[in-house]
């Protein structure tokens, strides 16, 4: 094997770490990317065992469907990682079909695990590549209880779309601080400017090398993601209470719009990277580690936005592992805990206070169910309908709005794409 092709066997090594964790539900694959083996890779290795992993997580379904064909039976997880790393290589990511092979079989012997399967990983690659690569299908690329699943919500013809953005690689959105001077910002990010504000990028590389990262004169967050704060429409000085805070985009914004913000979450160590956010920014918010459904502050507030624990399925774009590490069961259980913290957060409204729910999922029992139900146990809120004269100013597509007035954000309703949320206003009677 050639030198080259082993410099990049520490790369793929942690690739197949990435896969497995992403896979097993051990944390997901942002865990293992922020373990110790896989930080002190050199940044370009990290780079490249990232692309590999998520390579694999894009294509997965079609993918395993070219290996299953030509398996007998299914091999251990690490064989099956080895085959799926070497299909994504050949396929999605133009390396040399030799290459892929070659590394596939040395990584194989070099565990265990997987040694006695070396032949195996080097039969079965190399009578795949000899094939055209998979099916261009979209209702392959997600799983198929959960395509399923959006062909009853939304038709087949939606679900094609819905899964066809699964495969695509995303452009990084920033939301900047309102009184920015855009002009040279967006020059020198070679940015787009979309509706309500949002700067999309094509750059890649460390985001915190990137113009106006060290200044706080911006953070990342998808356009999709930004909209829920903007339906808010918040004052200076409104007191505002932002449930399920963390990481912090929203914080961000509703303290950057002037309002005195309480950002409150579970999770401390998720609360550590919003508190570094506000600093870097040079913005400010009353920061607190409690359970919204008990939290036993007795405050109330003028307006309250709650993006709820859900089953992120809308977030795929950056977040494929999603898809794969889901079950049927998550959305059911899951709904549970957002009725619990949307009464929670009714009962903090002061009287013509507003609050917006959202959660970044596709799955209408986490949305438009959610939002029936709440208004039927609730007779001291209504909904306050969200209209298109909205759409510039807060940032989302027309063909997100729904006949009831609330926002069903799907990832095709924008050129490029964005994460799938769902967003309904209401206001205290």
């Amino acid at each position: 094997m050639t030198q080259e092709l082993n410099d990049g066997l520490p790369a793929r090594e942690a690739a197949l770490t990435l896969i497995d964790a992403a896979l097993s539900r051990r944390g997901g694959l942002d865990e293992a990317a922020s373990a110790n083996g896989f930080r002190f890779l050199e940044p370009r290795e990290r780079a490249f065992a990232r692309a590999l992993a998520m390579a694999v997580l894009r294509h997965l379904g079609p993918i395993d469907r070219a290996l299953t064909a030509r398996l007998q039976k299914a091999p251990p997880d690490r064989v099956m990682h080895l085959l799926r790393l070497g299909a994504a290589q050949a396929f999605y990511l133009e390396v040399p079909a030799f290459a892929a092979v070659a590394t596939s079989v040395e990584l194989a012997g070099a565990n265990k695990t997987s040694r006695p399967f070396k032949g195996l990983v080097n039969a079965v690659l190399r009578g795949l590549l000899r094939d055209a690569p998979p099916a261009d299908d979209p209702s392959l690329l997600a799983p198929p209880w959960l395509y399923a699943r959006w062909v009853a919500a939304f038709g087949e013809a939606t679900a094609r779309q819905i899964a066809g953005q699964i495969a695509i690689e995303p452009a990084t959105d920033l939301s900047a601080k309102p009184g920015a001077d855009l002009a040279p910002l967006v020059e020198a990010l070679e940015a787009e400017v979309l509706p309500g504000g949002t700067l999309r990028l094509r750059r890649k590389g460390d985001v915190a090398a990137w113009p106006g990262f060290e200044d706080g004169t911006w953070w990342v967050q998808d356009a999709a993601a930004a909209v829920p704060a903007r339906l808010l429409d918040v004052q200076p000085g409104a007191s505002v209470l932002d449930l399920c805070a963390a990481p912090g985009g929203k914080t961000l914004q509703l303290a950057a719009a002037g309002a005195q913000v309480v950002a409150l979450d579970r999770s401390a160590a998720r609360l550590k990277r919003l508190s570094e956010n506000l600093t870097r920014t040079g913005l400010s918010a009353e920061i607190v580690a409690a359970d919204a459904a008990v939290w036993d502050d007795t405050r109330t507030f003028d307006a309250i936005l709650l993006d709820a624990p859900c089953s992120a399925t809308g977030t795929f774009r950056r977040h494929p592992d999603v898809l794969w590490a889901a079950r049927p069961g998550d959305v059911a259980s899951l709904a549970n805990v957002q009725a619990r913290i949307l009464d929670a957060a009714a009962d903090r409204l002061k009287p013509g206070a507003r609050l917006v729910y959202c959660v970044c999922s596709l799955e209408p029992e986490e949305g438009e169910a959610q939002v029936e139900a709440f208004l039927a146990r609730r007779q001291d809120v209504a909904l306050e309908p969200i209209t298109a004269a909205e759409a510039p100013s807060a940032g989302f597509p027309e063909a997100s709005l729904t006949p009831r007035g609330t926002l069903r954000l799907l990832p095709h309703h924008r050129d490029d794409g964005q994460d799938g949320f769902f967003a309904a206003r209401f206001r205290k009677l």
